[in-house]
């Protein structure tokens, strides 16, 4: 048989006894402090010294933090399947992706029949071990909208809600030793794990061969299944028999299991700590050893491992899995550098990595990239897929981008949420580094015990990538300027893998560039800002009937902007409106943050504001920055549709912009309707030192709504030209004419000719691609 080519993993089968009862648990810790993979228990609930052993994996599960825990194996006839699905997910999940579903027939019979369980034949307990696998995977579906029913002899859904979906993509691996089970594993499992002291001279090869020809049989590769085996033995100064001896001649016994029958996972049997020790410190290293020898020369020899080299195999899907793949993308053709970081439509995480926040989406493969080289595989990888197949390329740090591009149809995201250290380089000049793929949340929380902040946007669920590179306007606006006015240098990865820097004195047209079109030239993976003075800050949240004042809304925004223009630079705020419905005011939200500890100065400031139209609630409070920050929810992201955004900058909000604001929230053409002030710091800055637009403008103005509602023709023929440039981050609109309404032909000019330099065959087209 051939080596399978899987990477070798090592665990421990613990008996779950309770005498006492937190025995097994401390050797579970031992176990995960002695580096091993897996820690494993038999689930036999009818014997009254065992722990009942899903209660037991919970518990081991909680009290340890990187090895996995999996039943050795599961009775599938005593946990119904549906129900043992969501558990296992669970757990999972609240594991951070430590549980494998260990499961078997349920043999003894007896003392099933004992628990209140129909007896089963052999035969009968194979075909509900079967109906339990399509139910489980059934549940883990949690992307397939389909209503799910199972209508088997043994087990049935009707209607059975999917999800959620788990961690990681639990592997089954099924306890089996005759022929009708070994075809059940090559057609429907992860894994096979016997036990070595229950089989015969031979069986273990024919068993795999029976496993290779159910799978080839049923469209699946061989190497879907990983092979397990349960291991028992006593170390001795002299060989005594099979693994009875000193740990060179457990080597000698276990290297050709690995190279000739293919297993990769040994689980040791045994309570006794010494003997875990002893084959933790002693056998592991020198068996790894051994194998990566042994595979080196067959590789040297041009022996083939699983037919895929001895180098070793890629990972491999599920022919389920596979049956998922996009047209276009080719999968096979992924250097195996980036297998890990793979996420395909079929895989578990992938219903957790498709949607970004605000927009569903359909990717064909994630790439969650934790390092530049990766990143920059990933680009050569992309760049063929687009070149060849025009597969669509998206670039994501935290995937909270109102534009849209940080997801696709059917197109390669390239994700460096990984990408995520934040470093103080130097307490003196407040120089600190920040990786690409930080949420500004956590950026906020690192910087507040030294007392700093970083103007960056309103929301800490955004990722630094993206604003760092387009401009950031945020809570320290006025005061501060924008975000990337505090950068100092910016580290990327180019189309064409090269990593490179860009500052003041490395690249300074390129610096130019990245802050305000950085998406056109380069994939950022990190950046140095010069940050500033943070602490405590007055956080305001208004409400106002703007249409109870003077001018009804257009009065009320036209009184909201020329009190930011009157007020001092350490007030900022934004206005939020919503859909005007009948017979109801016209409610506005206005967040305000004074950059200010001083309660006096606080009130001050927001006086001005209060006074505008009517109001209907309010709350000031004095808090930390960071937690003004701290508004973003954990988790992943779960947007929904397609929402069409406009947007645009001006300098004052005019009795014009004011009026024709109102009418298009009068319209319906708008359900949330912002003006964010800038202004300011931003606009001390020459226009020309960055490539940001329009720095003169005092405010952002942003409509979301439906292109079909006709927002885009209203914005076009009446708001558009009362604005002057564009911030694209919040605009959705795919026209080429965003470029020029974005920047002037001078610094378009020059950006044209800096992405020729930088990206000259535009890979980097899908997020508003320079042409």
């Amino acid at each position: 048989m051939p080596d399978y080519g899987h990477d070798l993993r090592f665990g421990t089968f613990i008996t779950p006894g309770n005498n006492p009862p937190d025995a097994p648990v401390a050797l579970a810790q031992l176990s995960e402090q002695l580096g091993f993979d897996l820690v494993t228990f038999q689930d036999h609930p009818y014997q009254p010294a065992f722990l009942d052993t899903w209660t037991l994996l919970s518990w081991v599960a909680a009290e340890t933090s990187t090895i996995h825990v999996s039943g050795n194996v599961l009775n599938a006839q005593l946990r119904r399947p549906a129900v043992l699905a969501r558990a296992a997910a669970s757990l999972d999940l609240l594991s951070g992706g430590r549980f494998d579903l260990g499961l078997g027939a349920g043999g003894f019979a007896d003392a099933v029949a004992s628990m209140g369980q129909p007896k089963l034949t052999p035969g009968q307990a194979l075909e509900a071990l079967e109906e339990s696998i399509t139910i489980i995977r059934g549940i883990w579906d949690a992307d397939d909208r389909s209503v799910f029913r199972v209508d088997g002899q043994y087990h049935r859904v009707d209607g059975a809600k999917r999800g959620p979906a788990p961690a990681h993509d639990i592997p089954i691996w099924i306890g089996a030793l005759k022929p009708r089970m070994l075809r059940l594993v090559g057609r429907a499992a992860d894994g096979w794990l016997p036990s070595y002291a229950y089989l015969q001279p031979g069986e273990l090869q024919a068993g795999n061969a029976a496993i290779d020809a159910a799978a080839t049989k049923a469209g699946r590769d061989p190497r879907e299944i990983r092979r397990l085996l349960n291991i028992g033995g006593a170390f001795a100064t002299e060989r005594r028999g099979f693994l009875q001896g000193p740990p060179s001649s457990w080597v000698e016994d276990l290297l050709p299991l690995v190279v000739d029958d293919g297993e990769s996972t040994f689980i040791l049997a045994s309570d006794d700590p010494g003997v875990l020790q002893n084959f933790a410190l002693e056998v592991i290293p020198l068996l790894r050893d051994a194998v990566e020898e042994a595979r080196a020369a067959a590789e040297t020899a041009g022996t083939d491992i699983a037919g895929t080299g001895a180098g070793g195999a890629p990972r491999i899907r599920s022919a389920a899995a596979r049956a998922k793949r996009r047209d276009g993308i080719e999968y096979d053709a992924l250097p195996l550098n980036l297998q890990e970081a793979a996420i395909e439509p079929g895989d578990a995480r992938y219903s957790r990595v498709r949607n970004t926040y605000m927009r569903g989406g359909s990717p064909g493969l994630v790439l969650q990239l934790g390092s530049a080289g990766q990143l920059a595989e990933a680009l050569a990888f992309a760049r063929t897929q687009q070149a060849q197949n025009g597969v669509p390329l998206g670039l994501r740090s935290g995937g909270h981008g109102i534009s849209g591009r940080s997801t696709n149809d059917g197109g390669i995201i390239l994700d460096v949420s990984k990408l995520n250290g934040i470093e103080i380089l130097d307490e003196t000049t407040r120089r600190v580094r920040v990786g690409a793929g930080a949420r500004w949340v956590d950026v906020a929380a690192a910087l507040a015990p030294h007392g700093w902040a970083l103007t960056s946007g309103d929301y800490g669920g955004v990722g630094v990538g993206g604003l760092a590179t387009a401009g950031g306007i945020g809570w320290f606006s006025r005061g501060q300027g924008l975000t990337i006015d505090h950068l100092r240098r910016v580290e990327l990865v180019t189309v064409d893998g090269r990593e490179v820097a860009a500052s003041a004195e490395e690249n300074p047209e390129l610096f130019w560039g990245m802050r305000g079109a950085g998406a056109n030239f380069g994939v950022a993976t990190a950046f140095e800002f010069e940050v500033h003075d943070g602490g405590d800050v007055g956080f305001a949240q208004l409400a106002f009937d703007a249409s109870g004042g003077a001018g009804g809304t257009a009065g009320f925004l036209e009184r909201f902007g020329a009190v930011i223009e009157a007020a001092p630079r350490d007030l900022v705020a934004t206005v939020f409106l919503g859909g005007r419905r009948s017979g109801q005011p016209q409610v506005a939200q206005v967040m305000a943050v004074v950059h200010s500890d001083d309660p006096d100065v606080v009130i001050d400031r927001l006086q001005p504001l209060a006074e505008i139209a009517p109001l209907v609630q309010q709350s000031v409070q004095l808090m930390p920055y960071a937690q003004v920050m701290a508004n973003a929810q954990p988790g992943d992201q779960h947007g929904q549709g397609e929402p069409f955004s406009r947007s645009g900058l001006v300098d004052h909000l005019s009795a014009d912009v004011g009026a024709l604001s109102a009418e298009l929230l009068d319209r319906g053409l708008s359900y949330f309707f912002t003006i964010r002030s800038v202004g300011g710091a931003v606009a001390d800055v020459p226009q020309d030192a960055t490539a940001y637009s329009t720095r003169s403008a005092n405010f952002n103005v942003v409509a979301l709504g439906s292109e079909r509602s006709g927002l885009n023709e209203y914005w076009d023929e009446r708001m558009k030209p009362l604005m002057d440039g564009l911030y694209l981050s919040f605009e959705t609109s795919l026209s080429p004419d965003r470029f020029a309404d974005t920047w002037k032909p001078d610094a378009l000019a020059r950006l044209r000719a800096l992405k020729k330099v930088w990206d000259p065959k535009g890979v980097l087209r899908d997020n508003f691609g320079l042409v």
